[in-house]
């Protein structure tokens, strides 16, 4: 094995000769595609089998000299073209069957989106092994527990994330892969700490001797593990998802043209973690079948990162969560709307009203380098305020609903307003069959999906299975949700959140959440239930309060606490007799999220006791 340690960060660029010694792949059409008939009655679009394998010989063989990754401000010299990716891919799937890695061996991926990162996913799943992305948001704790959990065997993880893995790492005995390289660290080398990762030697798996004969040997099925997705769940402790190479690129490739035809060379800015499946199926499997240019922000999407990136990428196609314009929304939007009064008035005239908002979400479309075509919002409910004004102002937002455990897509709509009915999600996928269930006298029951792109299981937790599969086979979302006449559907809240009336009433937070988030300098709330009432937590800018009431930042805080605790007269005169709140309190520090930015709803109002026992201490 030491003979073969190299140098790290080497540049891999295939020579002539390798170039020619590649074998040429069959071009994969559409058209090929189209014709294949299968005994489960799914038409397929793109692919001809769905598996990871299939996966990078169809986009291999339809975009071979394409771009198909870059990152944000690298030179063109570090982009990789489809026809790279896909050997590349094949390199280091025949290095990893070199060093023994076998089918259905777990493999943990822990890192920051880039173009290996992918390029190690794809490689494992194309024989058989099963990835376990780690959201790289998660703790060291998080981390180690996931490692345990899912019986990993190796880990590749990037420098930045190293140290919360090294431990573990060291103590399993894990194989180990450098991400920004895709280096074997080898086991000789020993486990360096977080400073010396980045130098450690290894082995280079891109460009491994590809051995054709055993990827051959080794491919995978469609009803074979590929992933084991651990949820960042708003109501407790993670659970390891099972999705088959099936879920995920059925889901792909039914909807690449379904909300946005998507054409070569098509930019997509990237901006989320790709452990998370909202990002991987929609954002990167999706347009890379259609040919698309990923561009990777390489940095955290800080306003200062995105703002050049967007002007400069001028992407058509990009996917946020709704935190992402709605902070646009309330910092640039809703005070010039509110405090023009001019301007006020005319958006209530129907014909100018429609004008003005379309002259602003014109302004907006600048900021997105004007050629955006699609701007996928997901991962969480948007406000329905941020969501009317997108509406009113022709922005190609498309809203889509779904879960890990569907791999992801439920339901979704396109940019186009004619697809658009606010507050609702949109029209169910084709290939799901969706049910509501207990369903009350409003027509609001629990969204119950049954369908392809629906997971095996929990790994190792059968017990949750039980729990969320229906004896005919749904899998119960949590979700609650109605349609309407035309079959679209909307979302009301979770089953877990929903609060019970004092006379059986259901009561929906989130509803109650969107009425408060819509006050002036609130920034986002809470809703709970609290000694039998309701207990609003609310977060207000202080800092745009000072900045428009002219008072220092002292000033501003305690003047929030007064603003606070007078919202609620005015909230309860727009609510139900059962909705209206209790208690209103200032949330001064910012609630506890997911890494994909939901609020841990779970942890709420046991912070609030905690804080107040603190306080009763310190007066002790």
């Amino acid at each position: 094995m030491s003979a073969n340690v190299v140098c790290p960060m080497r540049d891999f660029a295939m020579s002539k000769e390798q170039r020619k010694k590649r074998a040429k792949p069959v071009r994969i059409t559409r058209k090929m595609c189209s014709k294949v008939r299968r005994s489960d009655g799914l038409r397929m679009k793109f692919m001809t089998e769905y598996t990871f394998r299939n996966f990078y010989e169809v986009i291999g063989s339809r975009f071979p000299k394409k771009v198909m990754y870059r990152v944000f401000r690298q030179d063109d010299a570090d982009a990789i073209t489809y026809g790279q990716f896909v050997h590349y891919v094949r390199a280091v799937a025949s290095y990893l069957l070199k060093i023994g890695i076998t089918k259905g061996d777990r493999i943990a991926i822990m890192g920051e989106s880039c173009p290996n990162w992918m390029v190690f996913y794809v490689a494992l799943t194309s024989i058989g092994a099963v990835s376990v992305p780690i959201l790289p948001d998660f703790t060291a704790r998080e981390a180690s527990e996931i490692l345990s959990h899912s019986g990993s065997r190796a880990v590749m993880t990037n420098v930045k994330q190293w140290p919360k893995v090294c431990s573990y790492a060291g103590e399993a005995g894990l194989l180990v892969f450098r991400m920004e390289d895709l280096f074997h660290i080898p086991a000789s080398v020993g486990y360096p700490d977080g400073k010396g990762f980045d130098e450690a030697p290894g082995v280079g798996m891109r460009d491994a001797r590809i051995n054709s004969q055993q990827l051959d040997a080794n491919r995978p099925g469609e009803d074979d593990l590929a992933s084991i997705i651990y949820t960042s769940g708003t109501t407790g402790a993670s659970k390891g998802v099972m999705l088959t190479h099936k879920n995920l690129l059925r889901c792909a490739d039914l909807n690449t043209d379904e909300y946005v035809k998507v054409r070569p060379g098509f930019k997509v800015l990237s901006i989320l973690p790709m452990s998370h499946v909202y990002e991987f199926t929609i954002g990167q499997l999706l347009v890379l079948l259609q040919g698309a240019e990923v561009v990777f922000l390489g940095k955290p999407p800080a306003v200062s990162v995105l703002l050049p990136a967007l002007k400069e990428v001028r992407p058509h196609v990009m996917l946020t969560v709704p935190l992402l314009i709605e902070k646009v929304y309330r910092n640039a939007v809703a005070p010039t709307l509110r405090d023009n009064k001019k301007l006020a008035n005319l958006i209530k005239k129907p014909l100018i009203g429609s004008f003005v908002y379309k002259v602003i979400g014109n302004k907006i479309m600048d900021t997105f380098g004007h050629r955006l075509k699609f701007f996928g919002i997901g991962g969480a409910p948007l406000d329905p305020e941020v969501e009317y004004f997108l509406y009113r102002a022709g922005f190609p937002y498309a809203i889509g609903y779904g879960l890990t455990e569907t791999s992801p897509l439920v339901a979704g709509c396109g940019p186009q307003n004619s697809q658009h009915k606010p507050s609702f999600v949109g029209k169910i996928v084709k290939d799901d069959d969706v049910v509501l269930l207990d369903k009350n006298a409003e027509g609001i029951g629990e969204i119950a999906v049954k369908g392809p792109n629906v997971m095996l299981g929990y790994f190792g937790r059968p017990d949750l299975d039980k729990e969320v599969f229906t004896s005919d086979g749904y899998f119960r979302t949590g979700d609650l949700g109605f349609f309407d006449k035309a079959g679209r559907l909307a979302i009301k809240g979770r089953v877990k959140t929903m609060i019970l009336g004092p006379a059986g009433e259901n009561i929906y937070p989130e509803l109650i959440e969107n009425l408060i988030n819509s006050q002036e300098f609130v920034q986002e709330s809470l809703v709970v239930s609290n000694d039998g009432g309701l207990l609003a937590l609310i977060k207000i800018d202080v800092e745009l309060m000072s900045k428009k009431l002219k008072i220092s930042l002292d000033e501003a805080k305690n003047e929030a606490r007064k603003y606070v605790k007078n919202m609620r007269k005015e909230l309860n005169s727009q609510l139900s007799v059962y909705s209206r709140i209790s208690e209103t309190e200032l949330q001064e520090e910012p609630f506890d999220r997911t890494p994909t930015q939901k609020i841990k709803r779970f942890l709420y109002p046991k912070k609030k006791k905690d804080a107040e026992n603190t306080e009763k201490d310190k007066e002790e």
